[in-house]
């Protein structure tokens, strides 16, 4: 994966995915509200924010909220939804996730949610977010994981890829608890639910191919994947079943500030 593929996947749908449901309003956002208790005199980060639905939730919660992405059309979504929300304490700011060009200990929470089975380095992306957290701030991460069976999560993420090329690789939540400690983070809390995913629209976002589409459907009808993301018919059409976890950690208080990586 490069940042051109993303940018470019991404930049074409950047309109999609300001509307889109699953993005806007899936369960794991409110969710991830409600585990963490802001005050209004924090500053939040929100690493590859898309179209800003994470930043946006929590605008109004805190004093100041930077919504960092790398690509532009994503960025313009951001700042066009929170002028209709009249937010005015959101910054839109182009960053990449794991060299972020802002200070040490310049934020009381790290957020990232749905992205960061795109990045190359997500060890590199948590180090960069615990460096940027003041001492006791808090990284909050949510993603599409993946199965801990490595033989079942090759296949679910040749599933993923297949659809948007941009896509990384989906780490399990064991995998993500072991990239948060070795960033010397505290894991204090974790949580998997299932997020529906309508075949049609989660398609239809990567403008995939009509052969693409074929292939997918297979896959999906077909052991193993049929078994891990239960598809069915319902009101909307096909549906099937990703399962999202949210991991929260603390940068202990009494340890120094990290540095920048070289």
């Amino acid at each position: 994966m490069t940042n051109s593929l993303v940018q470019q996947k991404f930049g074409a749908a950047a309109a999609d995915y300001a509307a889109s449901p699953v993005h806007a309003a899936g369960p794991s956002l409110a969710r991830l509200v409600e585990f963490i208790e802001t005050k209004p005199t924090w500053r939040v980060l929100d690493i590859a924010t898309g179209a800003g639905h994470t930043a946006l939730a929590f605008a109004p919660k805190v004093a100041k909220v930077t919504a960092s992405d790398i690509t532009p059309e994503m960025l313009a979504e951001t700042r066009r939804l929170a002028k209709e929300r009249r937010l005015s304490n959101v910054v839109a700011t182009r960053a990449s996730a794991d060299d972020l060009p802002f200070p040490d200990t310049s934020y009381n929470l790290v957020t990232c949610r749905l992205a960061a089975h795109h990045f190359d380095d997500p060890a590199g992306f948590v180090s960069e977010a615990a460096r940027v957290l003041i001492p006791g701030g808090i990284f909050a991460l949510v993603d599409n994981i993946a199965p801990e069976d490595d033989a079942l999560a090759v296949r679910y993420n040749a599933f993923e890829k297949l659809r948007d090329p941009s896509h990384g690789r989906c780490l399990s939540l064991d995998e993500w608890r072991g990239v948060v400690s070795e960033a010397v983070l505290t894991s204090t809390e974790s949580e998997v639910m299932d997020q529906d995913i309508v075949f049609n629209l989660w398609v239809a976002r990567m403008r995939c191919a009509p052969s693409t589409v074929a292939r997918l459907k297979e896959m999906l009808g077909a052991e193993p994947l049929r078994a891990l993301l239960r598809p069915r018919e319902t009101e909307d059409g096909l549906t099937f079943t990703l399962r999202e976890a949210i991991v929260l950690a603390k940068k202990p208080a009494s340890d120094k500030p990290s540095m920048r990586r070289a």
